[in-house]
């Protein structure tokens, strides 16, 4: 039977449309919430704001120097290879080193009845409210200056739209191949090869600015400028580019360039609605878990990797277990592992071949350089590869996040704990250690030099896992709970960059002696090296250990609290 309604019933009232400024009051909103009480992450957010400050005054001279110059010459070469390289960085960086912030976590939306378009267009703008954006906007207005310098205040106009929809293309790059990659990463097989390519990309970085230095030295400038002329009708430089084409008297180059900027635009922010609402649901279904048979000694020995087969059946026994387990599976985790063997073998053979310089890459400058490397300059490789090796550790507890919890009601020793996580790290990093020993002694046209290597790389690395130990225990800050494997909280990519700088810092002085005993010894020390490098580095690996555990056993709930991602 219907219900009579009352004809003094007050009517609903009037749904309120959702905005963009909704989005960005939020997201500040949010922010100041993660800041509240936690002084710590508003000394890094300074930090990182006056940093990024100084990098866009910087980029800001570079963008402005043809017009300061009064040399319009090569105008279009910096516009477009400097633009171009804006926009690399936002589609690179945040997949292999910084993450995106992630304030405003799509999947937090899944529930709620926004379209598709609303909600794009909110984390858009709210993405725009940054540091990294503001520095961005802050160099590229140099292209104002020497556009406007250049061709007067119609170029300066037409430049000014050109590098904010630069900006808006850099970040709708970023967020679009983030959203995409994190949605493909749903795959097993995808995501394993993803981690491999991305490590290898990173650890690439580096190298591939040392040869593009080498290069630049030797560049035909006249023959960049006409590169630089195509890269400008390509969405890397269109943007940068249309402010120069109007001072330089191409009118027409202008309208057409911003419209190849704004396809491109429109078609990011497309592919970013796509994945966007698989991003948003959460991670896929894995599908039937295989079946393992024939496994001896029960459930217990199930939960043994082989890697950790030999380890005792106890508290020390399991957390070796659990660790090399999670370096092999976890994703993030094992990119930290490819980084470490493709930069390993690069970085000594740059400095102990090359000599750092490129020049000398012929057949007879490789020869050359090569017989004069010596114990010292050999020793002094080593040192940053096996600094490099330990500093993943240095947030090892953030991997956990609020599964460290377990650790701490089941009252784990500190000084057991970190045995533990050094042993099965070890397990992975100390082979490779060993390969990259090798490598570079038959490289250098030195075999008998193994033991100088690979005693080299062994101490400064126990060295490294010493000081990175306990800088996991008083420095470790929380990641994000998302299902975007690049993410990273308000400040935490400064952390980590601090983090990093300073344990490698301390690490390299742990490391001296093995320095100064190679050049005391002289030749001798191609024998002593690796006996010596050996009890060096696992002394101080246990030294590091037993320090370090008294330190955790006394932050055990501190450091819970501060891992544990916030909601």
């Amino acid at each position: 039977m219907a219900l009579p309604v009352s004809a003094d019933a007050t009517p609903a009232a009037p749904v309120r449309s959702v905005s963009a400024r909704h989005f960005v009051r939020l997201k500040l909103r949010v922010m100041g919430n993660n800041f509240r009480g936690q002084g710590w992450r508003i000394a890094l957010f300074i930090g990182g704001a006056l940093l990024g400050l100084w990098f866009a005054a910087s980029g800001f001279f570079l963008f402005a120097a043809p017009g300061l110059t009064g040399n319009g010459e090569y105008a279009v070469l910096v516009a477009a290879a400097g633009g171009g390289l804006l926009v690399l960085g936002w589609l690179l960086l945040p997949l292999v080193f910084f993450g995106v912030d992630e304030t405003l976590d799509p999947a937090r939306f899944a529930l709620l009845p926004l379209p598709r378009r609303t909600l794009v267009t909110g984390l858009f703008v709210a993405a725009l409210i940054s540091v990294p954006v503001l520095a961005v906007l802050i160099a590229s207005s140099g292209l104002v200056l020497t556009a406007w310098s250049l061709g007067g205040w119609s170029a300066g106009l037409v430049s000014v739209v050109g590098v904010l929809a630069g900006l808006l293309l850099c970040v709708a790059a970023s967020r679009a191949v983030t959203s995409a990659f994190a949605t493909m990463l749903r795959s097993r097989r995808v995501r394993d090869l993803a981690a491999v390519l991305l490590a290898v990309t990173a650890a690439l970085l580096g190298p591939l600015q040392i040869f593009g230095l080498a290069a630049l030295r030797e560049a035909d400038w006249d023959r960049l400028a006409g590169v630089a002329t195509v890269i400008g009708w390509t969405p890397l430089g269109a943007p940068w580019t249309a402010g120069i084409d109007v001072a330089q008297g191409r009118v027409w180059a202008a309208p057409v360039k911003l419209l190849i900027t704004v396809a491109a635009l429109g078609a990011l922010l497309a592919w970013w609605s796509r994945s966007l609402e698989s991003a948003m649901v959460g991670a896929a279904s894995a599908g039937k878990a295989p079946v393992r048979r024939g496994v001896a000694g029960g459930a217990v020995a199930q939960l043994f990797p082989r890697v950790a087969g030999w380890a005792r059946r106890d508290q020390f026994g399991a957390l070796v277990a659990r660790e090399a387990r999670y370096w092999w599976r976890d994703a993030r985790r094992r990119a930290n592992l490819i980084t470490i063997a493709v930069v390993g073998i690069f970085v000594p053979v740059m400095i102990n071949v090359t000599g750092g310089d490129f020049a000398a890459m012929g057949e007879e400058g490789f020869t050359t350089a090569a017989n004069d490397s010596s114990p010292v300059l050999v020793t002094i490789s080593m040192l940053f590869v096996g600094v490099l090796a330990a500093v993943t550790l240095a947030n090892q507890f953030g991997f956990d996040g609020s599964a460290y919890a377990a650790n701490v009601v089941a009252g784990v020793s500190g000084r057991v704990e970190l045995r533990a996580r050094m042993t099965a790290f070890s397990l992975y990093v100390l082979p490779m250690l060993a390969v990259v020993g090798v490598v570079l002694s038959v490289l250098i046209g030195h075999p008998g030099w193994i033991g100088l290597t690979i005693g080299s790389l062994v101490a400064t690395y126990g060295a490294g896992l010493a000081v990175n130990s306990l800088v996991s225990v008083l420095g470790a800050y929380s990641l994000p709970e998302t299902s975007n494997p690049f993410a990273m909280n308000s400040g935490a990519g400064l952390t980590k960059g601090l983090l990093t700088l300073l344990a490698m810092l301390a690490s390299a002085v742990a490391a001296v002696p093995m320095v100064v005993a190679a050049a005391l010894f002289g030749d001798a020390w191609l024998w002593l090296a690796l006996p010596v490098g050996a009890a060096y580095g696992l002394g101080a690996a246990l030294l590091g250990a037993y320090l370090a555990g008294d330190v955790l056993d006394r932050r055990q709930p501190e450091l819970l609290a501060t891992v544990t991602p916030r909601r």
